[in-house]
């Protein structure tokens, strides 16, 4: 039986497509209040299907982020779920408007940025924020001399790295936001349009039989997520933990504490987070 949602209010970033919009038809049959972004007009569609509200936002500018974060506060007197569920796979390094490379800006910069900001609102609510990894942070590998991608760029190692900084990111906030429970999970090999701007043979694989036939639903894919909402922190799953189909997952061992500390005072510095 599903939980009553009604009452809370759930923010989900990428929202209007694949396991962010499976996540977010479940949590509004539940009587949640749910705020999606996106980029397109399937937005604006989802958010009419359900009745919820929406938000167009583009994860490349942080002035939309900036603009986004600056909504919520304003209309929005508790936030009880902060997803950060933004990101996909990029097929070759290119630079935002902010200047930083895109697999960065858009997987693991706007994304702490956005919470960043939502700070207050967050511990006031005691809320929960949950960022959406994947297994291939196990083939990433953080390399503060080369965060933005410079040296012979490839597009699932620095997928794979923002994935890590994902989880980093989750175990950071559990150090340092008051009353603030977070997590991360691993939705599986999910059949979303993610990769459609990767490389010849990820996009194939997504988008061709393979993907087809191998790959899970998106309603599959957000299992995790919705158990994470619906279940009680530190009873049923731990602060700052990665999970992968209700259990904890498999981490790359620089998933600890001294590499999340240090990324998270590199984040503040290359989102210009202390900024006004």
């Amino acid at each position: 039986m599903e939980a009553d949602l009604s009452g809370r209010t759930i923010i989900i970033t990428g929202g209007s497509s694949g396991i962010g919009a499976a996540a977010a038809r479940s949590l509004r049959r539940q009587g949640a209040k749910i705020v999606i972004t996106g980029r397109s007009d399937e937005t604006r569609k989802l958010a009419e299907e359900i009745s919820c509200d929406y938000y167009l936002v583009d994860f490349t500018r942080f002035a939309d982020v900036r603009a986004f974060a600056q909504n919520l506060l304003a209309k929005y007197p508790r936030i009880d779920v902060l997803v950060n569920n933004v990101g996909g796979i990029i097929a070759d390094r290119r630079l935002t408007e902010d200047g930083h490379e895109t697999t960065l800006q858009v997987n693991h910069l706007s994304g702490f940025l956005l919470t960043l900001l939502l700070q207050e609102r967050l511990e006031a609510s005691k809320a929960i924020v949950i960022n959406t990894s994947s297994a291939a942070n196990l083939m990433g590998r953080i390399k503060f001399d080369d965060l933005e991608n410079e040296k012979n760029y490839k597009s699932m190692s620095a997928y794979g790295a923002a994935k890590l900084m994902n989880i980093l990111h989750a175990m950071e906030i559990s150090q340092r936001f008051k009353g603030v429970w977070a997590a991360s999970f691993h939705p599986g090999v999910v059949g979303t349009g993610f990769a459609r701007e990767g490389g010849g043979l990820i996009r194939w694989a997504y988008e061709g039989l393979l993907g087809r036939y191998l790959m899970i639903s998106p309603e599959k894919g957000a299992d995790t997520l919705l158990w994470l909402i619906n279940t009680q922190p530190g009873k049923d799953w731990q602060d700052g933990e990665y999970y992968y189909e209700r259990r904890p997952g498999r981490r790359n061992p620089q998933a600890n504490p001294e590499i999340a500390a240090k990324l998270w005072e590199v984040s503040v510095q290359l989102t210009g987070a202390g900024k006004q």
